[in-house]
This record gives C-alpha cells, structure tokens and sequence, in this order.
C-alpha cells in the first residue's frame, strides 16, 4: 500500500542556517532518500519551492479564483513528501519516525486513496456519488 509522507517545517529557519548546517541537513535528507530505495520502498519523493511561490485556486460563486501566495494559517509548511509502498501503517510510521523532518518540523503520514480504475482502487463512499 502506498503512503505519502508530508514534510512540515518552518521555512524560514533554513536561511538561518550556516552553510554548513545547510550542507548538514542536505545529507541527511540525501541519506534518508537512499535507505528507502536500499529498501526498495521509494516510489517517488521531491522538495518543493518555497510557500511564498505558491498558487492557490477556489471556487466562488461558480467561478474559479486564482490566488498568489500561500494562504493556510501555519508556522509550518509543506516542504516536501516521500511516497513510499510499504505493507501497511505501521511500516508507514516506523519509516517516517526515521525521517530528518521528524527533529525540526513534522510528518504527516496519509495512505494514498488509489483512483477507480488502478491497482488497489478504493471504493467510493456513497456520500461522495450522492454529492456530484
């Protein structure tokens, strides 16, 4: 089963950091990346630009709104995500407590919810069709 681990974490203490801290924390993540594909349990991972270079869309009033910037209210944002395949949540969460995100931010651990018409597809709760 696949899990997607989301890496939180106060963007605006990596600027604070020496170069050599910065080149501390880069290894770890590096070395981190590599026990999961050592493992063979990495189906993907990515580090994601700043909060301040997002872009957020909404429906109002039938018509979609396109936003500039971050717009949750958070100290932490999601810096990036591991997608690991792993028999279940428990191998979900040991993987994650080993996670460098762990000692300066936070890991949220979600199961992926496979689309209708893959491998391992959910089913649709019945509130969800009554709503479309």
């Amino acid at each position: 089963m696949q899990y997607l681990l989301m890496l939180y974490s106060d963007e605006s203490r990596w600027s604070a950091m020496s170069a050599e801290q910065q080149q501390q924390g880069v290894a770890a993540y590096m070395a981190y990346r590599e026990s999961l594909a050592a493992a063979g349990v990495l189906a993907g991972s990515n580090r994601l630009r700043p909060a301040t270079t997002a872009t957020t869309l909404h429906a109002a009033n039938n018509k979609v709104q396109v936003l500039d910037g971050p717009f949750v209210d958070s100290k932490e944002e999601l810096g990036g995500y591991f997608l690991i395949d792993v028999p279940d949540l428990d191998a979900a969460l040991s993987w994650a407590s080993k996670c460098p995100a762990v000692d300066h931010g936070s890991v949220e651990v979600r199961a992926i919810w496979a689309s209708a018409g893959t491998a391992n597809a959910a089913p649709v709760p019945q509130e969800a069709v009554a709503s479309r």
